[in-house]
């Protein structure tokens, strides 16, 4: 399995209205956030790439902006623009 596989397992594990930062997904599979981000550059549209944040909560830009109104879908907390990270964020279980 390669970084990218562990990547794309772990952010098909945010379930819908949480999301993980980069650096959490990281943490998780053992790489760096820009790893992560190159990792989710690769995988397709069948991984929920949306639920994949800044730490400060800042939805990602790419895929034309449509982030914001993907995690609006899911009913994901929210503080303005930006996902409240500390009724959102994910956590594995070891």
């Amino acid at each position: 399995m390669t970084f990218v596989d562990d990547v794309r397992e772990a952010v098909r594990a945010i379930p819908a209205g949480s999301v993980a930062s980069y650096g959490d997904v990281g943490r998780r599979v053992g790489i760096g956030p820009r790893q992560v981000g190159r990792a989710m550059s690769l995988l397709d549209e069948t991984v929920p790439w949306w639920r994949v944040v800044y730490a400060d909560g800042t939805p990602p830009s790419c895929h034309g902006g449509r982030a914001p109104d993907l995690l609006n879908a899911e009913a994901t907390p929210m503080r303005g623009a930006r996902v409240d990270m500390a009724r959102a964020r994910h956590r594995w279980t070891p």
